[in-house]
Formats: C-alpha cells, sequence, structure tokens
C-alpha cells in the first residue's frame, strides 16, 4: 500500500495533445524525441505512457535539460525533475516544497476547473502537521507487528490463488492475479465485505482514469461514482463507530485527529489508501513477471537461487515504477538544478526516470535481481512522505514470487501487454500470460 495519489481534479489538455509537442493530434505516431525541440518536449502526455514512448523522452531531458519547464493555461507553470539527485533533493526538503497544492499536476486542490470536480483533501497532500497526526492514526496496520500477524493470511490467499489458475492456456494475469491478491489485501484491511471487494478496485480505477480514455466518459461519471464510494464507507463509518475492529475504517472513526473528518476528507484518504494499496502493488506483480520475461537469464538466476526473492523485489519496484511522479510546489524562489524556480510554481518529480538514471543505477533498463543497490529506488518516495505501505507491499510480491518458484517453472508472457492511460499511474490492464508446472 503506497501513500501516494490523489484525484486528478485538473487534465491538463496539452498533454492530450501531440505527445511532447503542440498542436491536436491523437492519430499520427509518436516522433522520436530527438526530433523535436527541446522546449517543446512534454512528458505529462498519458499517450507517451500507453504506447511504451517515454523512456526516450525522460533520456533525452536527463541529458540535455534535467530540470525542464512547461506551462500551460489549464495547469500552469511545471518543472519535470528526471534526475535522481534533483529528485531526491526535493521528496526530502518537505519546508521549501509543499505538498499541500496537490500531488498531480494542475492548480491547487479545490481550485473548480472541472465541471463536476470534487474538492478532497488526503494527508499525502496535506503539510506538517496536519499531515502527520492523520498518517499516525493508520500507519498501525502496517506496523512489524501487524504485518508479521498478515503475513500467513497473505501466504494463504496467494496459495489459494496461484492453485485457481488455469495450467497450459493463456490468461490475463493482472485480472486474475494482480487484481485480485491486492483487492483481497485490501478488502482485509477495511474489513470490507469480501464478496463487494472488486468495488474497491472499481473506484481504484476511477479516481485516476483520464475521462474520455474508456473508463470513463466524464469528471461528472468519476464523481457520481466516488460518491458513492463515500456513501459506502459512510455506512461502514457508523457501523465500526459502535463496534471498532482492527481495520483502517475503525482507526479513522476513533482516531483523535480524524474522527471529525468533512465528509471530502474522510473520501480523500479513503481513496488514497484504496489507489495506494491497489494501483501500486498490483502494476509491481505484473511488472515483475513481464520484466523476467524479457531479461530471460535473470529469470534462470532466479531459478537457481530463490534466496534472491527479496532483493529481486526492490528491483522489480525500481524497474517497474509504478507511480510515474509525484508533484510539489515551491513556497518561495529558489534553485533547483541551476534552474530559478518561482513561488508557486509546480516541480514533477519524475521516480520513473530518475530510476533510470545511469548515475546511480549501473545498466538501469536493464532488470538485475542481485543489483546491489536496488533499495536506492525512488518508487516510495523519501522524507515525510514516504510510502507508508512500503513494507507490507513488499511482503505481497516476496510470498508471491516464493509461491510462484514452489509451483511453476516459468510464467510465460505470450503476448504484448496493454498498458494504463495514464502519466501518473504506471501499470497494465492487460498481461496474456501461460504457466508451465516444475
Amino acid at each position: 500500500m503506497s501513500e501516494a495519489v490523489s484525484i486528478p481534479k485538473t487534465l491538463n489538455e496539452d498533454a492530450l495533445k501531440r505527445p511532447g509537442m503542440s498542436g491536436i493530434d491523437m492519430v499520427n505516431p509518436i516522433p522520436d524525441p530527438y526530433s523535436i525541440p527541446l522546449a517543446e518536449i512534454n512528458p505529462i502526455n498519458p499517450r507517451l505512457f500507453a504506447e511504451h514512448k517515454h523512456w526516450g523522452f525522460f533520456e533525452r531531458l536527463r541529458k540535455e535539460d534535467p530540470v525542464h519547464f512547461n506551462q500551460t493555461e489549464i495547469a500552469g507553470r511545471y518543472w519535470s525533475l528526471t534526475r535522481y539527485a534533483d529528485i531526491k533533493a526535493v521528496d526530502t526538503n518537505h519546508q521549501q516544497f509543499s505538498s499541500a497544492h496537490g500531488i498531480t499536476l494542475g492548480f491547487p486542490v479545490g481550485t473548480p476547473l472541472l465541471e463536476g470536480a470534487l474538492n478532497i483533501q488526503m494527508f499525502i497532500a496535506m503539510d506538517q502537521p496536519k499531515h502527520d497526526v492523520q498518517r499516525l492514526t493508520v500507519a498501525p496496520i502496517v506496523a512489524p507487528m501487524s504485518l508479521k500477524r498478515m503475513e500467513s493470511l497473505i501466504r494463504s490467499r496467494v496459495c489459494d490463488i496461484l492453485d485457481s489458475l488455469p495450467v497450459g492456456e493463456s490468461f490475463n494475469w493482472v485480472d486474475l492475479v494482480s487484481i485480485e491478491l491486492t483487492t483481497q489485501m485490501l478488502a482485509t484491511l477495511f474489513d470490507f465485505p469480501f464478496e463487494e471487494r472488486r468495488k474497491l478496485t472499481r473506484w481504484s480505477d476511477v479516481a485516476t482514469a483520464v475521462p474520455g480514455t474508456g473508463l470513463i466518459d466524464t469528471e461528472e461519471q468519476r464523481r457520481a461514482e466516488l460518491l458513492e464510494c463515500l456513501q459506502y464507507f459512510t455506512r461502514l463509518w457508523e457501523e465500526r463507530k459502535k463496534n471498532p475492529g482492527q481495520d483502517l475504517v475503525s482507526m479513522l472513526a476513533h482516531g483523535e485527529n480524524t474522527k471529525n473528518m468533512a465528509p471530502f476528507e474522510f473520501l480523500g484518504n479513503l481513496i488514497l489508501l484504496i489507489v495506494g494499496g491497489n494501483d501500486t502493488t498490483r502494476n509491481s506483480i505484473s511488472g515483475g513477471v513481464l520484466a523476467l520475461n524479457q531479461f530471460p537469464s535473470e529469470y534462470d538466476k532466479l531459478r537457481n537461487d530463490v534466496s534472491l526473492i527479496p532483493n529481486m523485489v526492490a528491483e522489480i519496484i525500481r524497474w517497474q515504477t509504478p507511480l510515474a511522479y509525484m508533484r510539489r510546489t515551491a513556497n518561495t524562489d529558489c534553485v533547483v538544478g541551476g534552474k530559478e524556480i518561482k513561488a508557486g510554481d509546480q516541480l514533477l518529480m519524475w521516480y520513473v526516470s530518475g530510476n533510470r538514471d545511469r548515475e546511480v543505477f549501473e545498466r538501469p533498463d536493464d532488470l538485475v535481481i542481485d543489483r546491489h543497490n536496488a533499495r536506492s529506488h525512488l518508487s516510495f518516495g523519501f522524507g515525510i512522505h514516504r510510502c507508508m505501505g512500503n513494507r507490507l507491499a513488499e511482503m505481497q510480491l516476496r510470498v508471491l514470487w516464493e509461491e510462484i518458484m514452489q509451483r511453476f517453472s516459468r510464467v510465460e508472457v505470450v503476448g504484448e501487454p496493454e498498458r494504463t492511460f495514464s502519466s501518473f499511474v504506471k501499470g497494465y490492464t492487460k498481461l496474456p500470460v501461460v504457466l508451465h508446472r516444475k
């Protein structure tokens, strides 16, 4: 579970123009990143990620303009940070760079730029001290003793899922494994009705989807479905106020700093926890299978030494980078990477680019399951906003791969993956695989 998401209330319209360029064009091929003027590169375009064409643009920016400026009428001024050192410097300096104005590109949270947008609040998009007290309210659920108790349950569910899969025939790994495992875990964390757990998946997807790209049609539809989420969880809240348990809803309902939250603040924290627990882990589960198929020598290395699994998990999270970026806002005029940043400017910390920085990671584009510094990845963030559930995510991945290696000689990818249309959630909607028993 990752403390790392907000509902995108603004959509940079230029991001839906020709990738990296100006001029409306959603049909023609994405240009070569070195064929266009540097100033016209705009990496926020979700089409770059859906078509897996973003790498060249980030490579050029790291080389030629690692703190890169863009400005649009709908999203304002923003800088793309693409090198590891600059990203970490900003991420660890919460005094200078605020989260309270939003963590995805756009004007501050609550600015009514899109009709039907929800004015929500969540602790990831707060500064101290409010951030700290709300985070501490729910942090016990991923404390070491809690994780230790959960491991046997996770292993049992992993075994049930893996043993139910068809062997020797193609199926969608994203749906039957990645989504199912993470959604079952979410249902446990919320003590959510297990038979209705796919509602959590739907609300997670709706929260981050770009309207008009298949998942939702309009911002109004997003609002309606997330209000349904709020209504559902409000019923759970009232129940847990009377009969509390050890779940997240009970913790929020009885926490001294959260029990009087306004409805949209409750919704915001719900979406944060739902998306964090769903999108990030599920896309690392899918990304790991894809990566091992793309680097078969690493799969051989794993088969020869399963003790590499814990380090491999960190390397998979680096290689996949399930959340592509996180935003901060400059509190005052300052300098980052030699560029003069104005107070109020947005800074997009492109974790996906920093995790491929050759100054930090040797052969950064390769999966190397015994990489010595795999745990130095940026995917969980740094500082006060570092992913709260990082250990839970790692444990789910570790247990999954331990059980996979007990059963299957290979999880074979047999078709091209379909990727999420998003520049924020870097993930998959389909990954066709065939299982081969040991």
